[in-house]
């Protein structure tokens, strides 16, 4: 039942990494739902830097802030 997606850019995973990553978040998250393994399915969604902006920071965390239970706060590089 849950579901969780992860936006991202700038990084390149092997599968055995997407293994991993999709074993650490489904535990927390069958945890903190208190479900089982088989409920829960991650998805990974790569956007090139360029469009980060437009793609996901203004209508996913400018224009949803009330949904976030956690807010980036971007340093400057």
């Amino acid at each position: 039942m849950p579901h969780v997606t992860i936006k991202y850019h700038s990084r390149d995973f092997t599968d055995e990494q997407k293994q991993q990553l999709a074993e650490a978040v489904s535990s927390v998250i069958e945890k903190h739902f208190t479900t089982y393994e088989g409920a829960v399915s991650v998805a990974l969604e790569s956007f090139p830097a360029a469009d980060w902006d437009e793609a996901v920071y203004a209508p996913e965390i400018t224009e949803r802030a009330h949904l976030l239970i956690k807010a980036p706060d971007y340093r400057s590089s």
